[in-house]
């Protein structure tokens, strides 16, 4: 994520000495967030749409890829492996596996895409740190809005499809940002660490494309949880996604509200991680000019 430097300049702040102590509370990052706004928003646009530059259909492939990935999909379970759900019978199943599925990998490529950009923020973007007076606190939270954006053209496809195929929606659906944002919080503490952690150990960023590959197998995305022998199931349900997939499917596929009490402490573990990933990000990054 190279940006240009047209982009408007951050406000001046207490990081001009690369090496000087940064504050580390969540005040000071709301804060950071707060001040920058402007710029983390020109700069999450200039990643959406540099995504697609140089090709003719450009951000129309936002829309076009989860559109194709979900008829694959539908195609692939219903025709060929005849999947089906859990508690879900007849022709209706065909159909409706694939928009279960779908809504599991929504969820973990929000989670695994932000991940696996993580440890080459830093990296790729030197010059922030060496040369100008930015923010790079804000960088995950940069790749993070992208992945956000892509993240609800697919849901709008799904909600397209649900409706096309069952002829309605479910009220409940209001409810999915709020199912969402414990994970969006969680997978920012994780990236900071992650940013951190890349600049010093380089093997960091294959390291986690391996354990996000293998958590699309430990996630409930190809699968019930009931599906899952009983003594292995505290294991799936030990995983960050299992929680976030399974209340997802509730208030989009069911029906039903979310588990407030499990949000909530999912949120207030978000926090905590959040806090701890930030912390480290700041502590460290002194140390960033050095290395690179």
């Amino acid at each position: 994520m190279n940006l240009s430097s047209s982009l408007p300049a951050p406000h001046s702040q207490a990081g001009v000495n690369p090496h000087a102590l940064q504050p580390t509370s969540l005040v000071a990052l709301g804060k950071s967030l707060w001040r920058n706004r402007e710029l983390i928003v020109q700069m999450t646009k200039r990643e959406v749409v540099g995504r697609y530059k140089g090709s003719a259909m450009g951000l129309a492939w936002s829309f076009f890829y989860p559109v194709f990935m979900l008829v694959v999909y539908t195609f692939v379970f219903s025709e060929i492996f005849k999947s089906r759900w859990g508690g879900i019978g007849g022709d209706q199943s065909k159909t409706q596996f694939s928009v279960l599925l779908f809504v599991g990998l929504i969820v973990l490529n929000l989670f695994s895409e932000v991940l696996n950009r993580a440890p080459g923020l830093i990296l790729s973007n030197v010059n922030y740190v060496k040369k100008v007076v930015f923010p790079i606190e804000i960088l995950p939270v940069i790749a993070m809005g992208a992945t956000l954006f892509h993240s609800l053209v697919s849901l709008g496809v799904l909600l397209a499809a649900f409706v096309l195929f069952n002829g309605y929606l479910h009220w409940t659906l209001v409810f999915i940002p709020l199912v969402l944002l414990p994970l969006v919080i969680i997978t920012l503490g994780l990236s900071w660490m992650l940013a951190s952690l890349g600049v010093f150990l380089r093997d960091v960023g294959q390291t986690i494309s391996i354990i996000t590959t293998v958590l699309m197998f430990l996630s409930p995305v190809f699968y019930p949880v009931t599906a899952v022998p009983e003594k292995f199931r505290p294991f799936i349900m030990a995983n960050p996604l299992t929680f976030i997939i399974e209340q997802a499917r509730e208030v989009l596929i069911w029906g039903h509200l979310p588990n407030w009490m499990g949000l909530g402490g999912y949120t207030l573990v978000a926090t905590v991680v959040a806090w701890t990933g930030y912390a480290w990000f700041q502590k460290t990054r002194k140390g960033f000019a050095d290395v690179l």
